[in-house]
């Protein structure tokens, strides 16, 4: 038999929407109709009554119009092609494609229980650190959502589902003044200054790879930061704010005229032997940089370690907080202390003396 409570009618916006519980599930569902006097008397005399008998019927439970999950993603994908990024849609293909197709891709959207999500999230943390479950999670959210918004499901059964706790420390792992020259030293001429410019601005590596003479003024000493390019896609850089006109330090300029003396005839600052720009920083990365931290018996680690270097080096050394943060173009000054709080120096001074006067 079934139980079900006696729908309410509500306002969701300008639409109406109804309320009620069927066998201990809330069901909440809109009308469809904007909140008019006119319109609650239609759901009160005519929606309600028709809504209760095809409960009765069992019409109410016919879920052949419900889409499949991999459905759902295929629509969710088209809908926001125009917002997005393309090689951030690309990455929602391959997270969908690698780690939620395979579970649920032919179950029916509204047949996703919440229990099965966190078994689901759980198997995903065996072998992922937790900041990526939580990315995997929000784009696999975003999805209930956009069934939400078309009045697929009812709600979203994440919402019953925990976010995994994330480790906010981020693995930084610097290298050395001496390290620093050695790399440096060690590369190709063809290349050197795409090194020197990731261990003296601070510059994300896509950021590098997308430079174009047009940006550099080297009579100003300052580089444009205004595009970024991997995988053979150029784009805007990560955030606005990641567009900005940074400086060229003294110990950086020497490394960018000679490469301009070079190279200043080419479009982009650093190119293949068939003069076109690189696919992306891995590229450079696979050529250049791992043979040469094995020549040199230096540990590895990824390009990404140049920024974060450049960034411990310059709070260390006691550089305005501000002008790191714009060099890196980070949105404002408290992000780049949340991650580089341990090296802001630090003279063992007594603090608080004015007291005392």
């Amino acid at each position: 038999m079934i139980k079900m409570t006696q729908p309410k009618l509500y306002t969701r916006g300008t639409k109406l929407w109804i309320r009620f519980s069927l066998d201990g599930e809330v069901i909440k569902k809109s009308l469809n109709i904007e909140d008019t006097k006119a319109n609650k008397k239609l759901a009160t005399t005519q929606i309600i009554p028709q809504m209760l008998l095809k409960v009765h019927s069992g019409e109410f439970f016919d879920t052949t119009t419900v889409p499949t999950l991999k459905e759902m993603i295929e629509k969710s994908l088209k809908m926001h092609e125009g917002s997005r990024k393309y090689l951030t849609n690309r990455a929602y293909e391959s997270v969908f494609r690698n780690n939620i197709i395979p579970f649920f891709g032919n179950r029916k959207l509204n047949s996703i229980k919440p229990s099965e999500l966190l078994l689901w999230q759980n198997n995903l943390l065996d072998s992922n650190a937790s900041k990526s479950v939580a990315k995997i999670r929000t784009i696999f959210y975003g999805v209930f959502e956009d069934a939400l918004r078309d009045e697929v499901i009812n709600k979203n059964p994440f919402l019953a589902v925990k976010t995994p706790k994330i480790d906010v420390r981020r693995k930084i792992n610097t290298f050395s003044k001496d390290e620093i020259f050695k790399i440096i030293g060690s590369m190709n001429i063809n290349i050197r200054a795409y090194f020197a410019i990731g261990f003296f601005t601070g510059m994300r590596t896509g950021e590098i790879t997308a430079l174009k003479w047009e940006d550099i003024d080297l009579k100003a000493k300052t580089i444009k930061v205004q595009r970024t390019r991997n995988k053979g896609i150029e784009s805007t850089p990560k955030t606005q704010s990641s567009i900005r006109e940074i400086d060229i330090l003294d110990v950086l300029l020497p490394y960018i005229k000679e490469h301009h003396e070079l190279y200043y005839h080419h479009e982009y600052l650093f190119e293949t032997r068939n003069r076109l720009p690189f696919y992306s920083a891995s590229q450079i990365a696979r050529t250049y940089w791992v043979p040469a931290l094995e020549d040199l018996n230096i540990e590895h680690r990824n390009l990404h370690q140049m920024r974060h270097t450049f960034a411990s080096m310059m709070i260390a050394s006691g550089e305005d907080i501000l002008w790191v943060s714009n060099m890196l173009g980070h949105k404002n000054s408290a992000i780049t202390l949340q991650v580089y709080a341990k090296y802001t120096k630090n003279d063992k001074k007594t603090r608080g003396t004015f007291l005392l006067e």
